[in-house]
């Protein structure tokens, strides 16, 4: 007789259900990404109107009622696209701007990155179209409060890792760049700016925002700073 096979604890039964809805779950996440990056290229290159549903499919490897499934609607699918872009280019400023030493070379760096691709101007298209859909303005709503709360957080320690002194409260700076970046970058890719140009307005809108602590603050770190207050004379950094 031949002996009988013994399952061990570390094979998976076959059509266990756990194990089924783990591969479901990692099969959907796949998807909706292949989705969003599809859509995201498509967008950018035709717009919301010029692309379809079929198309995004086809781009994507898919059916078109998967799209309907994950995103319930095209504008849906726009939104959330746009918001996943506008996310990963300001992770990817927050990266370029670690390697500075002096507050010119952080905002630059800042500033660089994110006029160096279209997805500010793409999320500034996603929040025109929530005007219209407010059943989308939650997602927008999470994403600029997630960029506000990263932008400070990554600046704050920029703040203390170097003990540089704010010229504005850190939320405000934070919040005043992104409100800037989305302005100067809709009014340029209007106007056909390239993005040197783009690069060029937003450094000289944004100004200092924050300047070296000189000899006699060495021994305190202040983190807000009143403009009218710092005194005239005092170098910055270049």
């Amino acid at each position: 007789m031949a002996p009988k096979s013994v399952q061990t604890a570390s094979e998976p039964m076959v059509g266990d259900p756990k194990h089924a809805v783990r591969a479901t779950r990692s099969a959907g996440r796949e998807m909706r990404s292949r989705l969003l990056d599809g859509a995201s290229r498509l967008f950018r290159e035709r717009g919301l109107s010029g692309t379809s549903i079929s198309d995004i499919a086809a781009v994507a490897d898919a059916f078109p009622s998967q799209i309907t499934y994950y995103f319930r609607t095209k504008e849906a699918l726009f939104v959330e696209a746009a918001c996943r872009d506008m996310l990963y280019v300001a992770r990817a400023a927050e990266q370029a701007a670690l390697q500075a030493h002096t507050p010119r070379d952080y905002t630059r760096a800042l500033v660089e990155t994110v006029t160096a691709t279209d997805s500010v101007a793409f999320f500034a298209e996603a929040l025109t179209l929530t005007r219209r859909r407010q059943d989308l303005a939650p997602l927008v709503e999470r994403t600029i409060e997630r960029l506000h709360g990263e932008g400070l957080r990554a600046y704050s320690n920029q703040i203390e890792r170097h003990g540089w002194n704010t010229l504005r409260d850190p939320d405000a700076t934070s919040r005043r760049f992104w409100a800037l970046a989305i302005g100067v970058m809709v009014e340029g890719y209007a106007m056909g700016r390239s993005a040197e140009e783009l690069s060029r307005e937003m450094l000289r809108v944004l100004g200092d925002q924050a300047i070296v602590k000189s000899d006699g603050d060495a021994t305190r770190l202040r983190l807000v700073a009143d403009p009218n207050t710092v005194p005239p004379d005092r170098e910055t950094s270049s």
